[in-house]
Parts: structure tokens; C-alpha cells; sequence
């Protein structure tokens, strides 16, 4: 399974990753590949939790960014 994250460098620096197919699932490491490495194993805690509680398992979200004039 291939989900979409998310990185952006918060203001200390630190990389914030999010899974936006996983509400509420996001992790961070001081570097994109720690980042990386936290945000795989927090996807993988939730999935499993899913399968526990008998949830099904989300399928591949399509999203789209676009630049808005503001």
C-alpha cells in the first residue's frame, strides 16, 4: 500500500510529516529521513489499530495542490 505524505520544516526546524489519508496521523524527526522513518512507523501503528478494531483500511486518496492568489 502507497499513501501520500505530507513534509513541511516547522519554525525550529524540525520536519512534520502527515499522512492526510490517516486523520490524526503525524509524526517529525530533526531530518526528512528521520521524519521519514517515524511517519512509516506511525502509518504502520495505525493501520494495525485499524485491523484490530475491525476498520476498514482506507484505499488510496487522490489530492491535488494548487497555488491561491491571496
Amino acid at each position: 500500500m502507497n499513501l501520500l505524505v505530507l513534509f513541511e520544516t516547522d519554525e525550529d526546524g524540525w520536519e512534520v510529516a502527515s499522512c492526510p489519508t490517516l486523520p490524526g496521523c503525524h509524526s517529525q524527526g530533526r531530518t526528512r529521513d528521520e521524519a521519514l522513518a517515524n511517519i512509516r512507523e506511525a502509518i504502520r501503528g495505525y493501520l494495525a489499530s485499524m485491523r484490530e478494531h475491525g476498520e476498514p483500511l482506507p484505499s488510496s486518496s487522490t489530492f491535488q495542490v494548487l497555488e491561491v492568489p491571496v
